[in-house]
């Protein structure tokens, strides 16, 4: 299955995560190799085509549903597999080539698979799907990382140049960073992909796979009041409602886990990704720190010590603190004043320090603003600064490298609901 999230649907791609790894059903990377497409928010009319044109790129039978409230997960997801289910059992004349059908009576016949059991054996017997892949550590400890660039996939966007053929992008021609004229195409990222920053889309200009220039855009956000889920405590505080510190730093904490998570599946470290996930949602399902605390201090432990990790991303997307501030960048991103890496160095600290206070239950003080990305009552919120710097950082990087950066910084598009509409960042 692939999931999909629109801006505003945080919580319900939180809750979908949890009951799709309850039910152990596999995740899918790209469209091509998933049946099942979850969108996780209620689509706007604009939103149509780029969804049919995933939906498109998946193998038949193939299933759309969407997550629209709180709860309705689990139901979306039985009705889903249902259709999948009918979808499998049911050949019909167009779609079936010669002696198709034959191939299944002979199998029913004889006690052969039908496509009930091919359907069964993809979810599992009981209805669940495969594992997760095995542990990954050697895969870390090994340094192999080049499946950096098989992320980079465009989850059926269209990619505009100055032409096309056969319905394919041509490349232009534009000057390098060498003053030499080579081939320039436009490749569109986002909105879809997996563990990219829900609704984010970025138009790059590729020079071989350098990128020369970025443009940052977004999806639209959804209408009416909506706190940022991440930001709520804080908000919420500043409202006149009561909310403890321990609340606060239970989404804190949370926060900086998804977005570790998210960087460690883009480097390939699945295993510790999948942990940390699972560690969030426990926190956010009100797990005591006696419950949590000894495995998240030994997931973290060994996150530090992963010699693999640092080298994949020491070097990518440096901001020194200086240019940052003035920027406007605030929060964890400010506070490493470096590259990616440090900036994973500070959500792990965030997270030890918030493990102290997941209980306190002294109330959150009104005046306390700064939310897991930084100060909410600046002139415009954290994320709006991180996607603003976004053109400035991924200039001159190869990319294969961008997800990586991206991933460093993991900007909430919910957050821009707290700011004036404003045009979109170029480099």
């Amino acid at each position: 299955m692939l999931v999909v999230t629109l801006p505003g649907a945080t919580e319900l791609r939180l809750e979908t995560e949890a009951e799709v790894r309850r039910r152990g059903w596999p995740v899918a990377g790209a469209p091509a190799a998933s049946d099942l497409l979850v969108v996780c928010g209620v689509p706007a009319p604009q939103d149509a085509e780029w969804l049919d044109s995933i939906e498109r790129s998946m193998p038949q039978p193939a299933v759309r549903t969407v997550v629209g409230d709180r709860g309705h997960v689990a139901h979306a997801l039985d009705q889903a597999r249902r259709e999948l289910t009918d979808g499998a059992v049911i050949v019909t004349p167009d779609s079936a080539a010669p002696g198709h059908g034959d191939v299944h009576d002979r199998d029913a016949q004889h006690g052969g698979p039908t496509s009930e059991d091919h359907h069964a054996a993809h979810f599992g017997r009981d209805g669940h799907g495969h594992q997760q892949p095995p542990d990954h550590t050697a895969h870390m400890e090994q340094a192999d990382h080049q499946g950096h660039a098989g992320h980079m996939d465009h989850m059926g966007h269209d990619m505009h140049a100055m032409g096309e053929v056969a319905g394919l992008p041509m490349a232009e021609r534009a000057d390098d960073r060498d003053e030499l004229r080579l081939d320039q195409l436009h490749v569109p990222i986002g909105p879809a992909l997996p563990d990219w920053p829900a609704g984010l889309i970025l138009r790059l200009a590729l020079q071989g796979d350098v990128v020369q220039s970025v443009e940052v855009d977004h999806l639209p956000l959804p209408p009416g009041p909506r706190l940022p889920f991440w930001d709520e405590p804080w908000l919420l505080a500043a409202q006149g409602e009561d909310v403890s510190k321990g609340i606060a730093a239970r989404r804190r904490c949370a926060a900086h886990l998804d977005s570790a998570g998210r960087l460690f599946a883009v480097v390939g470290w699945e295993d510790v990704a999948a942990r940390c996930r699972r560690l969030r949602d426990e926190l956010l399902s009100g797990a005591s720190r006696q419950a949590i605390g000894d495995e998240l201090r030994r997931t973290l432990h060994r996150v530090r010590r992963s010699r693999a990790l640092r080298w994949s991303t020491a070097g990518l997307g440096r901001w020194p603190a200086d240019r940052g501030r003035a920027a406007g960048v605030t929060g964890p991103a400010l506070a490493a004043d470096g590259d990616a890496y440090d900036r994973l160095r500070m959500w792990l600290g965030e997270i030890e320090r918030c493990l102290g206070d997941l209980d306190d239950a002294e109330p959150l003080p009104s005046d306390d603003r700064t939310g897991p990305r930084g100060r909410l009552d600046g002139p415009s919120p954290p994320s709006l600064a991180l996607l603003d710097v976004l053109p400035e950082l991924l200039t001159g990087a190869e990319f294969a490298c961008a997800r990586i950066i991206v991933a460093s910084l993991d900007p909430d598009i919910d957050e821009l609901v707290l700011a004036p509409v404003s045009g979109a960042a170029r480099a």
